[in-house]
Parts: structure tokens; sequence; C-alpha cells
């Protein structure tokens, strides 16, 4: 309901965003004022015990342009069944402390709110969300949880400033941010259940961790755009970002002496937590040119270099040459290259009977090239295909148990897409589209598991003139094989239908909207990890559950 936009650029794009923008860059824009221009509100009830209410307001106050976002809301969340977990399986023929079959555990509370001021060149934005009384899923060791809540809170503030004439044909932006994110979990992880045996001892009550972290991250940019060069548009841009996990504090009932023991639950030392209080500190710099260098041809050139206070440096390019070969046809070719810097906790946890970190971790690095096409067919009919090659290297795997990170994996895959949206009539559109992909696992030569080959998804939506609005999507998921050396059958398919109908707001000041997601309640799945080298290496052999048919309502009301 605060959504203005969503923005997908597809491909690498660490030339331009640095870290984690690995295959594509996804920009959620929050309402302004401009959207929003008056008063809102709105709630929501549906299946699961799901509730939320909301208000939004957008105006001036004097010559300040002001949004404003509350929302609170809560959920029971889906009760997708499992019917063996990790417990299962350590109890063997004596069944007796595994809580599976049950159901992952989902619900969560929920507020969130922001404020968007705006004046003449500078926009001040904040936020606040907080995600409480959070269900673990499946598991934090893949043993079913319903008892164990996480807590997390954020708090960011951001302060811009663009479009600073600095002289003819030179632009200035600048950018500060503030970003707070804890982790906490009030209710501690059970990460095996009650009654359970884990390497050779008893945990009465469960084996019991509450890994709790605070990171604060403050960054600053500065970008200067030069158009004073007959057919080009460059960009320079520096900045520094400050990422600092300034606080960890751990409370479990185990230790390693160095075999697990049971202990009282209790806040263990930090030297012996999970982690260690770390910072880091990225410095980068980056060059961009637009260069329309002939009639209909234009090639946007880029590189940056992102230097890390704890691992070193890395340098990104991208190039994208594009051909508008007629007024309906539009041709690219596009080349980059991105990594995915490990985190704290890949490099640098410990103590921890799951996962453990690896201090000599690189980044993951892919490099891709893809060529597109844009045809406007006729006024009412747009196509587009894109056709793809990638290769991984560095890929951060873990194996062993505890499982440990490394840099060990390395895959290469290619494929393509088709979209197309059609105008049946003014009041009927049809948007669909078509991907397939095939990737390699370069160690063992097969099929790298997880993703589809196939995915099929298609969307209709229909106005009526009595001011109603029907929309039906269908989400088909196909063929997926298992990683190398999973020898479970391949993840089943499945196929997904929801369907909305809501009001046109003309006349009245209310809108109504009903919606039914997996109508047909189809058993979709998602593929659980496999873990080679663990002693166990696939803990919930069923997959893992998708929700199953539910049903909301939502009404609006706008002053």
């Amino acid at each position: 309901e605060n959504v203005a936009r969503i923005e997908v650029i597809r491909g690498p794009g660490s030339a331009l965003y640095g870290a984690d923008a690995y295959s594509g860059v996804i920009n959620i824009i929050t309402k302004s004022a401009a959207d929003i221009s008056g008063t809102e509100f709105g709630l929501r009830a549906g299946s699961f015990n799901t509730r939320d209410v909301w208000g939004l307001h957008g105006g001036k106050i004097g010559s300040v342009d002001v949004a404003g976002y509350l929302r609170v809301g809560s959920t029971d969340g889906f009760t997708g069944r499992v019917d063996s977990d990790a417990q299962s399986i350590n109890d063997g023929a004596s069944a007796h402390a595994s809580l599976a079959p049950g159901s992952v555990s989902t619900g969560h509370d929920a507020v969130d709110g922001s404020v968007d001021l705006a004046y003449e060149k500078l926009r001040l934005r904040a936020g606040y969300r907080l995600r409480d009384h959070m269900g673990i899923g499946g598991g934090a060791g893949s043993a079913l949880d319903p008892v164990g809540q996480a807590r997390t809170e954020r708090y960011n503030a951001d302060l811009s400033w663009n479009d600073i004439e600095l002289a003819p044909q030179w632009k200035l932006g600048l950018t500060a941010s503030y970003f707070e994110y804890i982790t906490s979990y009030p209710t501690p992880l059970r990460v095996y259940p009650a009654g359970s045996v884990v390497g050779g001892t008893l945990f009465p009550d469960g084996m019991l961790g509450a890994p709790n972290t605070w990171e604060r991250q403050q960054r600053a940019s500065a970008v200067v755009s030069y158009s004073g060069l007959a057919g080009h548009h460059m960009r320079f841009g520096i900045g520094q970002d400050d990422l600092n996990m300034y606080r960890t504090q751990e409370f479990k009932n185990f230790a390693f002496t160095p075999g697990l023991v049971l202990t009282d639950m209790a806040e263990v030392p930090v030297e012996d937590s999970f982690l260690i209080p770390r910072r880091r500190i990225v410095r980068y710099a980056y060059v961009q040119d637009e260069w329309n260098f002939a009639r209909d041809w234009a090639l946007t050139a880029g590189l940056r270099h992102d230097r890390y206070s704890d691992f070193g440096g890395t340098t990104n390019p991208r190039a994208a040459l594009v051909w508008d070969a007629s007024v309906d046809l539009t041709a690219k070719v596009l080349y980059g290259r991105a990594f995915r810097a490990p985190s704290f906790s890949e490099r640098y946890s410990v103590n921890n009977p799951v996962l453990r970190g690896n201090p000599d971790l690189k980044p993951e690095i892919i490099n891709t090239l893809e060529t597109a096409f844009s045809w406007q067919a006729r006024p009412d009919t747009q196509l587009q295909l894109s056709v793809f090659r990638y290769a991984m290297k560095d890929i951060i795997r873990t194996a062993g148990f505890p499982a440990t990170r490394s840099n060990t994996g390395a895959q290469n895959g290619h494929g393509f897409e088709l979209e197309a949206t059609h105008d049946v009539r003014s009041n009927v559109r049809l948007v669909g589209n078509y991907a397939y992909q095939r990737s390699t696992d370069e160690t063992s030569g097969e099929d790298a598991g997880y993703a589809p080959h196939h995915h099929v998804f298609g969307r209709a939506d229909w106005g009526f003139a009595s001011g109603l609005l029907l929309s039906g999507q269908v989400n088909y998921v196909a063929d997926r094989d298992r990683a190398p050396g999973d020898t479970r059958p391949k993840v089943p398919d499945y196929t997904t239908v929801d369907l909305t109908v809501r009001t046109h707001r003309r006349t009245s000041n209310w809108d109504v909207a009903a919606s039914v997601r997996n109508l047909f309640n189809a058993d979709a799945r998602e593929p659980s990890l496999y873990s080679p080298g663990h002693p166990t290496p696939v803990l919930i052999p069923n997959d893992l559950p998708l929700p199953g048919r539910s049903f909301y309502l939502q009404l609006t009301y706008r002053l």
C-alpha cells in the first residue's frame, strides 16, 4: 500500500551499485506526497488470522512536501506440513523427540512507519520496521521449532541533495544514510527439540540458543554528472560505507569442550559466542559514460572499484550497446560482472552448532553476456526476448558438520526469456512470460539443481464498465533437478492460480478488494538444501511447503 512502483534492472549491476547487485537490482520506490495527495485509511483480513490496518497521508506543510505512512498487522502464518525433519533422522527407529510430522512456524507481528519530507532539491526520508514474534519456519537446525521466536528492528534515514548546479553542464548529487538492524530471540531458538540426543549428549529441554546481533551502517556518497561533451553523458561517483556489527550476544545451554556438552541456559562471554563484533569499511569509486556515437546507436560503459577493509578490492565493469533498429524494434548486447561480498556471519561465525565461518573467504563473482530485443509488433502488442549466458566462480558453499564455508563452487548456465503484453480491448490486458534456463555445476558436470528449467507466468486484467476490475494469474514452475549428489527424485512441479476482484475508485471514496491465492490448493514446495559432507546431507526430505489456498478482503477509504 506504500509502494509507488517497482523497477527491475536485470543483469549484473556492481559497476554502479557495488555488492549484491549480483544478477539484477530490484528498486522498490515508496510513495511521495505527490503519489498520495490526500489521506487514506485501509484494513485487510484473511486466512491464517491475518490482520492489517494502515494509514497514508500526502500533502504540504508550507513549502515542504510531506508523506507519512503507518501500518500495524499480524498473522499466525501458514501451517505447511513437514513429514520428516532433522530430528526424525537423529531419532532413528526410536522416534521419541521429533515433532514431525508437524507444521512450519511462520507467524509474526508487524509495525511499519515512514516519513518523507522534500523541499526543492533536498529530501529527507526516515523509517522504522518491526517484526516481532516471528516463527522460525522449518527450524534453525532443520528440526521443527514451534516455540522459538525472533524479533527484528530496522531504523533507517537518508538525506539527499540532488541536481546541484556546479557549472554549466556540471551537476552534483550528495547522499548520506543511516541504517540500524537489530536481531534478537526473546524466546530462544530450539535448535533441536526436548529429549533430543545430539553428539551423544541428551538435551532434556532441547538444544537452545539465542544469537543476538546489533548492526549499524553509515553511508555517504557523491555523484557528479557532466554533459558538456557532444554525444556523451558522464557520471563520476565516490563513496564510503561504514558497516559495523558493533554488538553480539548469545544465550545457550550447550558448549564445546571440545565435545558437545549440556550446560545451564546462560549468557556466554562474547569471545566464546557465535560471532565476535566486527567492522568493515568500504571505499569505492566509479565512472560511467553514455555515448551516442552514431544515429540510433548508443554505448554505455562503466567501471567501479570497491575496496573492503577486511578482504581487499574488487573491480567490476559493465557495457551495453543499444541499436534502435526502427521505430518499433530495439536491440541490445549487454555484458556485466558483479560480486557478492561474504557476510560477517560467513567469514567470522564460530562456536555455532550448525554453520562455521571462514575468515579467508573471497567474494563470489559472476560474468554475464545477454542479447535482448524489444519489438512493438502492433500498437496493442509488445514482445521482448532476452538470451543470456553466465559463469559464476568462487561460489561460497558449505561442507561437513558443523558445515564450514569455502570458495569451492563454480557454475555456468544459459537460457532465454520471452515476454508479451497484449491489449485485447481497452479494458482487457494479457501479460505473460516464459523462461528457460539450464545451469551446470562445473565440478560434477551435472545440473546445478534447485532452479526450474521451465517457468511460465500469465496474467489477465479485465475492467468492467461497472467499475470492477477482475485479475487472474497463473504461475507454473517445472523441471527442477536436485543438486549434484542428491539422489532424491526431482522436485515436483506445481501450478498456482490467484484471483482478485476490486473496485475502481470513481464516485465513491471506498475501494474494496477480495482475493484468493492458490485457488486450487496446489501442494507447492520449494527444494530443501542438500549438504554434501554432512553425516545426514538431507535434513528435510519432503522439501519446504508453500502456502495453500488462502482468502483476503481489503477495504480502503480515501478522504
